[in-house]
Formats: C-alpha cells, structure tokens, sequence
C-alpha cells in the first residue's frame, strides 16, 4: 500500500489507506467543514460507510442533494450543476488503476465532470474491490460488474416507486471517463480494505 499510495502522489492524486468503513467515515469527516458548500455524486460506497446520512444530518453546511425525497426533476438537475461548482464534491470511482489511474461510467454525466473538473476539492471513497491491474481492467471492470448491478439496484428502485424499470446498458453509462492524474491537492482517495459499492 506504501508503494501505492507513491504511485498515486507521482499522479497528483492523495491516496489514504485505511483497513474498515468506520475508519473512512472518521477520515472522511475531516474533510467537512463549517460553511462549506458539497455536491454528490451518486455512490452505494458513500452510503454504505455512513458518510451520506452524516452530510445530510449537518446544518451548518450547503449540501446539493439530488437525492433528497420529493424533489422535482427540475430541483435535481439545478442541484446537479451546482454541486460541479461546489467546495467539496463527494462520491466514488468505478475503478482505481495499480497505476495510478481512474476509471468512471456515468448516465447523466454530472459525476464524472466533478472529478474532472469543477468542485475545488474531490473526495472519492472507494473498496478495495475496485482496484484493478490497469485501465482496460477498469473499463471490463465497469462493463461486467459495477453496470450489472447498478441496473438491477436503479430498476428495483423504480419498481418499488412504481414506476417503469428503464434502465439498461445503453443508459447507464453512456459518458466515460479515465483520468491519469490531477492538480496536486485536488483529489483525495480513500481507499477501504473492504468490499464495498458496486
């Protein structure tokens, strides 16, 4: 992990390391303070250690949250673009490289576009099940796995809504993203020692 995180620093990326999805949530905390403005980036990982219903339970921020209950699809696309432009932008990745690198589908695009550019700092939570050899194991990784399951998750979700399954493989990722590296400072990466996300 030493040598990975050498790697990533060489890419302008901060990698920390931790072993559980308790420890990522106290790190990722750090990164929230008073006042600040955050975008979200859809993300099963963010949710599943805890970080989502931490932002969401602060008062004392300005959170962009597209997926709050009720909202119009008008409201959620106005809190999309303005999470691109927020002071921290959170989410996950669908692939971390050996090398360094980042791979990401996305629908809409709004996730992809925040790590690119936009928000001024980048914190992505990541399992370790999402490190690959390289970037085409990132994108086998996105085709065979994460897009499989994020189709099963969004169309049981719509069912339970009762609304019409429409999700499939020509919709869910239709903008891609790989990136080699960042503004040092930028991106920070948590990486769990655990399964976690899709």
């Amino acid at each position: 992990m030493e040598n990975l995180k050498k790697i990533y620093k060489k890419h302008g990326f901060e990698l920390i390391c931790v072993p559980t999805q308790e420890e990522a949530l106290s790190v990722a905390m750090s990164f929230i303070k008073p006042h600040m403005s955050i975008g979200l980036g859809g993300s099963t990982t963010v949710k599943q250690i805890g970080l989502y219903d931490y932002v969401t339970s602060r008062k004392d921020i300005t959170l962009f949250n597209q997926y709050e209950a009720g909202i119009s699809m008008e409201e959620n696309s106005e809190r999309r673009h303005k999470g691109i432009l927020a002071d921290l932008y959170i989410t996950s990745t669908n692939a971390l490289t050996k090398n360094g690198e980042l791979v990401n589908a996305d629908g809409s695009g709004n996730r992809v576009a925040a790590q690119i550019f936009g928000p001024k700092k980048v914190l992505i939570v990541a399992g370790i099940n999402k490190l690959v050899e390289n970037v085409e194991e990132g994108f086998k990784r996105i085709h065979d796995v994460a897009s499989p399951k994020n189709i099963e998750r969004m169309n049981n979700l719509a069912i339970s809504l009762g609304k019409e399954p429409r999700h499939n493989m020509s919709n869910i990722g239709k903008k891609f993203s790989y990136m080699t590296g960042d503004d040092e400072g930028r991106t920070t990466i948590i990486l769990v020692d655990e399964e976690l996300g899709y």
